[in-house]
């Protein structure tokens, strides 16, 4: 899978939605802000839940928002891995297809990160 050119797909897909239900769009990002907020956890955690989430449901799209936030806080290769295998442990055999789709997700990121 070429995540680059999903994530541009599916951003252009997004923001044609946006334009359609603006005020959907808006409430939608208000709560993602609010949500990540750091209190009693970082938002380092919080977007580890819910990459666990986008694992256990199987959202491409989600998996690849979620590690772009990751990558952009910090998180490390064995981090990412510690929660994959928690996620897998929690959804089984789809989710550790889709720990892997992650884990290729969190490679190329990072690679374009770090050059």
């Amino acid at each position: 899978m070429d995540w680059n050119a999903y994530m541009k797909e599916i951003g252009h897909e997004i923001a044609t939605l946006s334009k359609e239900v603006p005020e959907t769009a808006n409430g939608f990002a208000q709560m993602g802000a609010a949500a990540k907020i750091s209190g009693a956890l970082d938002e380092k955690t919080k977007e580890i839940m819910a990459l666990g989430i986008a694992v256990a449901t199987r959202c491409e799209s989600c998996i690849g928002f979620h590690i772009k936030s990751l990558v952009g806080l910090g998180l490390t290769r064995d981090e990412l891995c510690e929660a994959l295998a928690m996620a897998t442990f929690m959804g089984g055999g789809p989710s550790y297809a889709y720990s892997a789709k992650a884990l290729s997700a969190y490679d190329t990121f990072f690679k374009v990160s770090s050059s």
